[in-house]
């Protein structure tokens, strides 16, 4: 690990992280002083850490998940965040949470789906504090609609948001995290090993991340840059709810009564909360996870029961 020596406690003084929360759900990415160790994560803004500095994107009309999560749990660890969303206001909170904890934190206020916003995040992060030790690509907004009702334009926005996103912020912030042998980390779900018509985008999306992430990691080897992919279960956001919304229809029930069945549905004991993904993100950037890289993690209760 980069950076400046740890104290008793295990921070690193002066590290920074960089996240990104899109328009509905956070997203971050670290970044760091010369002396310091910096994150970075990305969250597109469609959904729906040792000091570091965070970048965040949220997304309108959802509260925080993943996101604010792992951006809270960062700031134990991680002396600066740098968040990076469309929504100042949620970024602010997201920076209050996060200043609680223990970390100080940057708001930038970008829409993470534009080309030219991954350069900015970038620029303003190396501005500010010189080097990124990590980017974390937490991200959400593909849209859930049946495969053969989705338009080329909803497909386009889905790609643009957490793919492209991920994609372009990722590029942008190499030559950093190459610097100083940073960590990126991409967010997909477990719903890359099993598509669904229902909802084919995300299923779609998502393996594209685990596909991206491998390549990353590729490329990684030469450059020593860690890459891994993450792929959540079924977690407690607004995401979710947002999904059982239309889900319980398909099946007959209520919002109410899909989310008590949810769970026996896809034979796991209960939903997941957005702090144990975060503790898995917070691992994956830490010293003891420096030899994992090219590898897709899946946390989601046993949903996926094949091998």
């Amino acid at each position: 690990m980069t950076g400046a020596e740890r104290d008793r406690s295990g921070r690193m003084d002066g590290d920074v992280v960089i996240g990104s929360i899109g328009h509905k759900q956070p997203c971050w990415s670290p970044v760091a002083t010369p002396s310091n160790r910096i994150k970075c994560y990305e969250h597109p803004k469609f959904l729906t850490e040792n000091s570091y500095v965070e970048l965040g994107s949220y997304r309108h009309g959802c509260e925080p998940g993943i996101g604010r999560a792992t951006a809270i749990r960062l700031a134990r660890d991680f002396s600066a965040l740098v968040l990076v969303a469309g929504n100042r206001a949620h970024l602010e909170e997201t920076a209050e949470a996060a200043k609680t904890a223990g970390a100080d934190a940057l708001v930038i206020d970008v829409d993470l789906g534009l080309p030219s916003a991954a350069r900015t995040v970038v620029e303003q992060a190396l501005g500010a504090f010189a080097r990124i030790d990590a980017l974390l690509n937490i991200a959400g907004a593909v849209p859930q609609i049946d495969l053969f009702e989705m338009t080329d334009e909803q497909w386009e926005a889905g790609m643009a948001l957490k793919l492209h996103g991920a994609r372009r912020l990722t590029i942008a912030a190499w030559p950093a995290l190459k610097a100083v042998k940073g960590s990126v980390v991409l967010m997909s779900g477990n719903s890359a090993l099993f598509p669904k018509a229902p909802y084919a985008a995300v299923g779609t999306v998502n393996a594209a991340i685990v596909a991206l992430a491998k390549a990353f990691s590729d490329r990684g080897i030469a450059d020593n840059v860690q890459v891994n992919s993450v792929l959540p279960g079924p977690v407690t956001t607004g995401r979710r709810r947002s999904y059982l919304q239309h889900w319980a229809p398909l099946h007959n029930m209520t919002v109410e009564e899909a989310t008590a069945n949810f769970p026996k549905e896809a034979g796991i004991a209960r939903y997941g909360a957005p702090e144990e993904i975060a503790e898995l993100m917070a691992f994956l950037v830490s010293p003891g996870a420096r030899w994992m890289t090219g590898s897709t993690l899946r946390m989601d209760g046993r949903e996926v029961k094949s091998v």
